[in-house]
């Protein structure tokens, strides 16, 4: 049984085709997991297959080459670009003796790396035990049966069945935690739900810049770093704008091609913030050269999570680097609705406005003479960020000047017993 070091940093690349050759996108994006992770890419290697081998996946000319690459380079870990059957890492670390991870298995990783909350946490290492549970060998074959004295023998419980036990043990505790967290998000959504409560989601592939579009819209300022999966766990904010009080923004979790079916079953709950949005911003990266290829990837995880039919703006980002990137062809780009940059406000006015007139309805001017009583009524108006002017009257009373859609109007019609007298 191959020893496993806590810490692998030199890491050797495996970027394998099927079918077909890889090509330079699937390995910058391999090669930008891998930095992601903290490892130091020391090699690569290429290989093309038709069908997998059952054995190493690779063929043995292919293995042979890896393994001298393995000893020449000093790789504590290989990275292998596609998932892999247990027995063909298993195979495969005999081989090269060297730790070898898949995809899935670095994806996993990070996101362990990214984990920062107390929900977040509990989703990863959820999927991890999940992924780790078909992938338990016998590595403690003297414990294979329990051995004692007359009247002790028999077969016992072999060591491979208590992990599994012991592992299946957690995995159940951890899905209660989660449907508990579930609960309370759900009690969460049906507030916003009754209250009548607009949410935007923010979706897109994973570094397009959706954390630092949602600090531009929302005036928050969630941590957004130049960095694959940046963001784990759901931050919601309002949209800042006048008359979008009650609008919510909802940053989520970056897709990537061929997630992973277990992150999708641990961050059910990240997703549902996606399926049940009023409507979707789907924020593109217009400054990576592949960026049409990854739209079509998003595009194929929403319709598997359920939220296709759901309104969408494709909201093109970074479109100041795309001007200086000569590599960079926008002829992808058919009827683009909206052309943004976040670093630097650029479209900003105009997408928010499209939000607000998507979700709302267009924005009606009144201005309102509201007397002492009548507190509450101009406090809500605050909330809503609907008040462009204020004017205090010497009788105690207010004139203020707002914009509101008509459905807010007729909202505090019902709610505040506003009526068409107080209108000026």
């Amino acid at each position: 049984m191959l020893d496993r070091p806590g810490i692998g940093e030199r890491v050797l690349l495996l970027h394998i085709g099927l079918k077909r050759s890889c090509g330079e996108d699937e390995i910058e994006e391999f090669r930008a997991l891998a930095k992601s992770a903290g490892a130091e890419v020391v090699g690569e290697l290429r290989a093309r297959r038709d069908r997998p081998s059952p054995r190493l996946f690779i063929g043995t000319g292919k293995a042979e080459e890896l393994r001298e690459q393995v000893k020449v380079t000093c790789a504590e870990l290989v990275l292998v670009n596609l998932p892999l059957t247990p027995s063909q890492e298993r195979n495969l670390e005999i081989l090269l003796n060297a730790r070898v991870l898949d995809r899935n298995g670095l994806i996993l990783d990070i996101f362990a790396q990214r984990a920062a909350t107390f929900e977040g946490k509990i989703q990863v290492e959820l999927a991890q035990l999940e992924h780790l549970s078909t992938r338990l060998v016998r590595g403690w074959t003297h414990l294979e049966r329990q051995k004692g004295g007359i009247g002790l023998r028999g077969p016992g419980e072999t060591q491979l069945e208590t992990d599994r036990r012991l592992l299946a043990q957690r995995i159940k505790y951890l899905k209660a935690r989660l449907d508990r967290v579930e609960k309370q998000r759900e009690m969460s959504r049906r507030e916003r739900r009754q209250a009548q409560t607009v949410t935007v989601s923010l979706v897109g592939y994973t570094n397009a810049g959706k954390t630092s579009l949602f600090n531009a819209l929302s005036g928050s300022h969630a941590n957004a770093r130049d960095q694959l999966f940046a963001t784990l766990d759901p931050t919601i904010r309002r949209l800042n704008s006048h008359g979008a009080g009650e609008i919510l923004l909802a940053d989520t979790v970056g897709f990537v091609r061929d997630l992973p079916h277990e992150l999708v079953a641990a961050f059910r709950a990240t997703l549902t913030e996606t399926r049940e949005a009023t409507l979707l911003l789907h924020v593109i990266d217009v400054s990576d050269p592949h960026f049409i290829d990854r739209r079509r990837h998003v595009e194929l995880v929403l319709e598997s999570i359920g939220a296709a039919d759901i309104p969408c703006i494709q909201v093109y980002n970074k479109i100041d680097k795309a001007r200086n990137m000569a590599n960079v062809s926008l002829n992808g780009v058919k009827n683009p609705q909206f052309w943004v940059s976040a670093a630097t406000n650029e479209g900003l006015i105009e997408l928010t406005e499209e939000i607000r007139d998507q979700c709302l309805g267009q924005p009606v001017a009144r201005c309102l003479k509201l007397g002492p009583d009548q507190s509450r009524l101009r406090a809500r108006l605050f909330d809503l960020k609907a008040v462009r002017r204020e004017r205090v009257q010497e009788s105690g009373g207010w004139i203020i000047d707002v914009e509101l859609t008509g459905a807010r109007w007729n909202e505090l019609r019902k709610q505040e017993g506003v009526l068409d007298n107080i209108f000026q």
